[in-house]
């Protein structure tokens, strides 16, 4: 008999050891269930016969919208799961009643929509509003000794949520691997710490300011929790996601704070922005042009980098976007551009300060100049940005560049620099740095002189064929599918063409095209960690005032918030998020937020379920389906959870005790934790 087969209760029998930590072992039994159902080469799930299947009178909810194949509450579900973070108890029905294109035509424009009880809510996190100047000047560098202690801390409180988990995990790996050797397929339930650090090829610091080189190049597999940085120990990922590491608590004034700051506040707009597509947008280009905030200097630049150039340029011009991010100090520091010179430059610069030391040394005697300490100073070329402006921001890796064109591109940006990186950094042309020769890139002469160069290469960039295709290719992977349809993302390109790089244009193309509205596309896509942390709040009305719980859990998930490490940003496909310990940690969370066991986070089930928790538990499962999933669960879901309704666990009872009063809170956190929560 295959394992799926096998009723679930049998292994509750074998598994004495885990009773002590009841919902965790419901969470692994769940979340192999979810390992078989949410194979990343499946279609979406288990959708009822739709409007293609069945003819439905046009809904005006739906007027002037492609939509032929999914009925009208699966629509707006869709605009929700997609164009925002889920759904919140009473949106489908407020969407229902405005008209879902006019729904969409105001997050377009996001201007018009007032978000005055966000800004109310943001007013808790002053970094968000401070200079970068001023928070170097607020929030220094600790000694080291409190480094050093910090660190251990962390060590300790990693080690001691690794033992908790190590009994579920194990069962939950074991449970995996025997389906696989059933089906004679390798396992994929290896936990993040199970896989080996990958190195990247990245080239060597330039000198000690940096904490960590910026990587160069990612595995295309790039799906790797603890390659992207999440497998490392730090304050916003791992441990328990109830404690709070002093060096991010409110009054902390250490650099960490700020980083924290940032990822509640990005949690808080996700959870409460009316304006949802501007969040997904923000959060879409800051992978795109990711910068990691665990590189020495930019735990302070990020703040400024999020608010000053991705937020307003989002839904703009990609050219404009594209130039803010090239002068950003953060971006400059992440991949090294701020270090890049002429090397004929830096010989100058070296002659001219032994020249200088000559003259002291005659005029004024002491030591002689040290040829060794000039050398040791030297800078040249370095192409980091030239590399990933081609490859990641704009053309893609095959969009027809070769390393003879990256090297060109490097000189094109030198002199593009920090103006005091330590004190009041700002983006500074340093002509003196500058290699003023001819370029020429990818067949184009490049001599504007002096900056010029660089924005040649911008504008040169932008207007190429394959990074319309490439970014247009992104964007219909991260809002349609894995694997979107050839056609639409053709249709995409060319709108990016003709609007000049208009992203709203472009947006506006793939909203309005069938495709997007296929039931192919229909519960397509795997949330990402921090998009399953934000919709199982909005979905359960939560009211979330400390929103730090959350930030952890997204780290414990897998997607530490600001923390990747290479330059290609998070994974938006799925194989880079189903395995089992990571579907463990989801279920995990869901049932912590469900059953109110999450610090600063209230939910009220009972309300929002309308079922009185002495009934029928089959009732009770029934409406958290219809609640949750819209009513639409696979039989494979349904069979797991009915299996679990006569759990001590679910009915907060005794195996033998005569009254029973059903736990919501468990029901709840089990259906938001089934597969099909699991995908928008």
């Amino acid at each position: 008999m295959r394992l799926q087969e096998r009723p679930v209760s049998s292994f509750f029998l074998k598994v004495p050891a885990i009773s002590a930590t009841p919902r965790s072992f419901l969470a692994a039994i769940l979340s192999f269930a979810c390992v078989l159902s949410l194979g990343v080469d499946l279609p979406a799930v288990a959708a009822p016969p739709t409007a293609k299947d069945k003819k439905h009178k046009p809904d005006p909810s739906l007027k002037g919208l492609p939509i032929t194949e999914l009925t009208p509450d699966e629509a707006i579900l869709h605009a929700l799961n997609r164009l925002a973070y889920g759904p919140r108890p009473g949106d489908i029905e407020r969407v229902r009643q405005m008209g879902l294109a006019k729904w969409i035509d105001q997050q377009l424009n996001p201007g018009s929509i007032d978000d005055k009880a966000l800004e109310a809510r943001l007013q808790n996190y002053p970094t968000l509003r401070m200079s970068t100047a001023k928070l170097i000047d607020e929030y220094p560098q600790p000694k080291q000794a409190e480094k050093q202690a910090e660190k251990r801390a962390v060590a300790v409180v990693d080690a001691d949520q690794r033992r908790s988990d190590a009994a579920a995990q194990t069962i939950a790996r074991d449970m995996q691997t025997g389906q696989a050797q059933g089906q004679g397929q390798a396992s994929p339930s290896s936990s993040p710490a199970d896989v080996p650090q990958q190195s990247a090829d990245t080239t060597p610091p330039k000198q000690d300011m940096t904490d960590a080189p910026a990587p160069m190049k990612q595995d295309p597999s790039q799906g790797n929790p603890r390659q992207n940085g999440a497998g490392k120990a730090n304050a916003l990922g791992g441990g328990d996601p109830n404690n709070v590491p002093r060096a991010i608590a409110d009054d902390s004034k250490r650099p960490p704070r700020i980083v924290a700051e940032l990822s509640m506040a990005k949690v808080t707009r996700a959870l409460y922005s009316e304006r949802q597509l501007q969040q997904v947008m923000d959060d879409f280009w800051f992978n795109h042009f990711n910068v990691f905030a665990g590189k020495g200097e930019d735990r302070y630049y990020l703040t400024s980098y999020e608010r000053d150039v991705i937020q307003p340029h989002a839904l703009g011009k990609f050219k404009d976007l594209l130039t803010a991010t090239a002068k950003s100090p953060a971006m400059l520091f992440y991949l090294d551009n701020f270090l890049s010179v002429d090397p004929r430059a830096a010989q100058r610069e070296a002659a001219e300060r032994a020249m200088r030391q000559q003259m002291r040394y005659g005029r004024f005697g002491g030591p002689p100049p040290n040829p060794q300490a000039a050398k040791k100073n030297d800078r040249g070329l370095n192409e980091n940005y030239g590399r990933e402006l081609m490859e990641l921001h704009t053309l893609g890796v095959d969009g027809g560049y070769t390393q003879k064109d990256v090297t060109e591109v490097a000189r094109c940006f030198t002199g593009w620099t920090i103006e005091k990186p330590r004190q009041n950094p700002n983006f500074k042309f340093d002509d003196r740095q500058h290699d003023s020769d001819p370029k020429f890139v990818m067949g184009t002469k490049i001599h504007a002189g002096g900056m010029k160069d660089g924005e040649e290469v911008i504008d040169l960039l932008v207007h190429h064929s394959s990074t319309a295709k490439f970014i247009s290719t992104k964007l219909a992977r991260r809002f349609v599918s894995d694997n979107p349809p050839q056609a639409l993302v053709d249709r995409m390109a060319q709108s990016f063409q003709s609007s000049d790089g208009d992203i709203r244009v472009v947006m506006k193309t793939m909203i309005w095209s069938p495709e997007f509205w296929s039931k192919e596309a229909y519960r397509a896509k795997i949330k990402t960690p921090f998009e399953l942390v934000v919709s199982a709040a909005r979905a359960m009305g939560s009211d979330v005032d400390t929103p730090m719980p959350l930030v952890q859990w997204v780290g414990r998930i897998g997607e530490p918030l600001y923390q990747c490490q290479p330059p290609t940003g998070y994974s938006d496909k799925a194989d880079a998020w189903v395995n089992t310990g990571a579907l463990l940690n989801r279920l995990n969370y869901s049932l912590a937020l469900a059953g109110n066991k999450m610090r600063g986070a209230r939910t009220d089930v009972a309300s929002l379920l309308g079922v009185d928790p002495s009934s029928d538990p089959k009732a009770a499962l029934d409406r958290a389906v219809q609640v949750f999933l819209g009513g639409q669960a696979g039989p494979t879901t349904v069979e797991t959870l009915e299996k679990q309704l006569d759990n001590p666990q679910v009915l907060q009872a005794k195996l033998d005790d005569a009254h029973r009063q059903v736990d919501l809170g468990v029901v709840a956190g089990l259906v938001v934790g089934a597969p099909e929560f699991q995908r928008r």
